[in-house]
Order: C-alpha cells, then sequence, then structure tokens
C-alpha cells in the first residue's frame, strides 16, 4: 500500500466551521493570518478559531484572543500567566513548549497555521501530525531539523503538510494534478535580501537595522536576516526536496528582485509552469486553509502591466556561502541540516543583539558543521540532542568574537 501523500489532493468538501489553532499569532504570519480569516467570515468560509499562541507580545494577544474568542492560548513564560488569567477569564492558559503540544491537541482542531520561528515549531508540529491533524507550515524549521520524522508521522496518520511558505506554496499548487516522476527540475526564486549586489567585502559593517530593511517582503526579524543571507533559501532548497520527494540538487535558486514569481516547476518535455502573484503572505495561506476551493482573496488582483518586466539572475555563491552550505547540509541529511539550523539560529540571535558582525554568521555556521558528526536516521531525542549540542558550539564560537 503506497503511504498517504502529506500534502495530500484535499477531501473536496471544508466545513465552514473548521476548527484552527494559530501558532504564534502576534508575529507576521500570525497577523496575516487573522486578515485571510475575516476576509474568509465575509464569504461565509469562516473558521473557528480554537486556540493561539504567543511569545512576547501579551497584549497583543490579550486583543486578538478578546476578538476571535479561543477557547485556549498559550504563552511562552509562567510569570505571564497570571496577567492573562484575569485578562481572558473564559480561556484556559497554557505555558511553554507543554502548552503548545496541549494546544494542538485539543477538540475541535482541525488545522494548525504554525507560524512560530524556529526549532520550537519541531515538537508541537509532531504532535498535531500524529493527533492526524493537518499542519499548514510557514515555520520551516521542523522540515529543516528532521524532514523524515515529520513525513514518517503524517504518512502514518494521515495528516498533510499544507506549505504556507510563498515559494514551497507555490510550488504545490504548480504541481497539483502532476506526476512526481514527470519532474526534471523545481527552481526556487529568491529576492536576494536587503545586499543583493554589494560586494561581501562591503558587508563587514553592516547594521541590524540595515539588514532588516528587505526590498520587497514585510517579514519578521529572524527570516529578514536570512533572507540577506540567503539561508532563508537554502532552507526553502532542503524543504522542498523532503517534500516534493526529490533531491537537493533538483532544487535551483534563482534571483528574482521583483519577488512576483513565486517559484517554477520544469516538467522532463521541457514545459515549465511559473506561480505569479502579488507579495503578500495572505495569498498561501488563504490557499493552505480552503484548497482544493479557491476563494475571493484580500488583495488586490496583480497588474502585470504595471510590474512591467521580470529579471532573473543565477545566484553567486561566493556571495552567498550560505546557501552552499545549505546544499551541503542537504545532501548529507539525517542530523546535519539540524545541526545547520540550530548553529544559524544562534548567530542571527547573536547578530541582532549587536554580538558579531553580519559577515560572522556564515563563519560560526561554517565552524559549527566542520565539528559535526551526522546521524544517519535520528529519532527525536537524537535530534534535540544535536539541536542542543550545535547551540553550545555556537554559542561558544559567538564568545570569541567578543
Amino acid at each position: 500500500m503506497q503511504a498517504p501523500d502529506p500534502l495530500g489532493p484535499g477531501n473536496g468538501s471544508r466545513s465552514s466551521q473548521r476548527g484552527v489553532v494559530v501558532l504564534g499569532c502576534t508575529g507576521s504570519i500570525g497577523e496575516t493570518t487573522f486578515q485571510v480569516l475575516d476576509n474568509l467570515a465575509k464569504q461565509d468560509q469562516s473558521l473557528h478559531v480554537v486556540a493561539l499562541s504567543a511569545g512576547g507580545r501579551i497584549e497583543r494577544l490579550i486583543e486578538l484572543a478578546e476578538l476571535w474568542r479561543p477557547e485556549a492560548v498559550c504563552i511562552a513564560v509562567p510569570e505571564d500567566r497570571q496577567r492573562v488569567q484575569t485578562a481572558l477569564p473564559d480561556c484556559e492558559v497554557f505555558c511553554g513548549e507543554d502548552g503548545l503540544r496541549a494546544l494542538v491537541q485539543l477538540d475541535g482542531v482541525d488545522v494548525i497555521v504554525n507560524g512560530l520561528v524556529g526549532a520550537v515549531g519541531l515538537e508541537p508540529t509532531l504532535a498535531a501530525l500524529e493527533m492526524g491533524r493537518d499542519v499548514a507550515m510557514a515555520n520551516k524549521e521542523p522540515l529543516v531539523m528532521a524532514g523524515g520524522l515529520v513525513l514518517d508521522h503524517a504518512n502514518k496518520s494521515g495528516a498533510r503538510i499544507l506549505p504556507v511558505d510563498s515559494e514551497p506554496s507555490a510550488m504545490w499548487q504548480c504541481l497539483r494534478g502532476e506526476r512526481t516522476q514527470d519532474v526534471s527540475r523545481l527552481i526556487l526564486t529568491a529576492s536576494g535580501g536587503a545586499f543583493r549586489g554589494r560586494a561581501r567585502s562591503e558587508l563587514k559593517q553592516v547594521t541590524p537595522e540595515e539588514a532588516l530593511h528587505h526590498p520587497t517582503w514585510s517579514m519578521g526579524p529572524k527570516i529578514t536576516i536570512d533572507s540577506a543571507t540567503l539561508m532563508n533559501k537554502g532552507f526553502e532548497v532542503i524543504e522542498a526536496s523532503l517534500l516534493f520527494e526529490l533531491s537537493v540538487d533538483d532544487v535551483e535558486v534563482v534571483l528574482h528582485r521583483e519577488s512576483i514569481v513565486h517559484s517554477l516547476v520544469e516538467f522532463v518535455d521541457g514545459a515549465i509552469l511559473a506561480h505569479l502573484g502579488r507579495t503578500d503572505m495572505a495569498l498561501p495561506i488563504q490557499y493552505a486553509l480552503t484548497e482544493p476551493s479557491r476563494c475571493a482573496g484580500p488583495l488586490a488582483p496583480l497588474n502585470l502591466a504595471e510590474v512591467g518586466s521580470l529579471h532573473f539572475e543565477a545566484p553567486d555563491l561566493a556571495e552567498f556561502p550560505g546557501l552552499a552550505l545549505c546544499y551541503e547540509a542537504g545532501r548529507l541529511g539525517g542530523s546535519t541540516p539540524a545541526a545547520l539550523n540550530a548553529a544559524n539560529e544562534e548567530a542571527v540571535a547573536a547578530f541582532l543583539a549587536g554580538e558579531v558582525g553580519f559577515l560572522d554568521i556564515h563563519s560560526i555556521n561554517e565552524t559549527v558543521l566542520s565539528k559535526h558528526n551526522g546521524q544517519d536516521a535520528p529519532d527525536l531525542d537524537s535530534i534535540l540532542a544535536v539541536d542542543a549540542w550545535a547551540r553550545g558550539q555556537a554559542r561558544s564560537t559567538i564568545s570569541t568574537y567578543s
């Protein structure tokens, strides 16, 4: 028997009262999700918000909970529990990683929008898939860290991973109705981030504020820095290879400053299908929540005449060495991507805190990866151990820069 496809074709029918959990509800993905939910409600396609989670923006969490009336919320630290419980007396208040797992296991949950940042999204993703709940995945780190485990959980339960990142979502949409064996190449587009076109020698003194100025997308700090280093695109290469069952060497990256073409799929006959759309996460989020149907979107239509022209070029790996490092980690597989992800999270946090320079991010990642002894098929405990080890190695390396 063939295992269920983690992406799946959809069941063709969607209840207007499907239960939704939004993890990371106060971040950019969370805020856009509520824009989508509001738009769907106007079309009698509303989904019931069962639960919300947030990190530090407690007041915004309370505002959203008062508006959407979830049954439960999860916060990051216990010290905020009483404040939240007083403001939301009818909500059950959970806390920490145990709380995230509890949210996705609540009764009445059908789909989880995972807008978390980093490795914290792994365990609630696994818990949701184990329960047979679909996960609309904006948080790519779980697949990067533990792709084999994530896909295994989905296949065993019949749950689906619904890509929310604009590029994997675009590939998913281009591949609907197509056969994997007919695909010759997947092509991810990348804006190039804040420093595209600048020589690496010019980037030694750039500040976090400069790196956070993305030319086309509005995203959270961590993913914006990853866009500037192209680590974000490298992680998407690993993610796409897992989701669509291809080698990382069958996933290519092209720079596309306009960010209008989100991905392309080339077939063995030479035909290429491309997905175009506005640079707004509302489109992939809404598609994940409504597929296989499409509903009127919250954005104005894309006007190609106004766009004018589109440009593509190959990335310079000397300018973006992080991309080459991600390909290397993807080829090695096993626990290596988990080590790279952990090192990168620590390096980016150190850059944003002013502890290291922009170019040091790659040096830290490369140093940690060079020390890692990979495991071929790690279980969850092994992955978490690698994650902890790599973070320790990264912090030790970071300390030498101060």
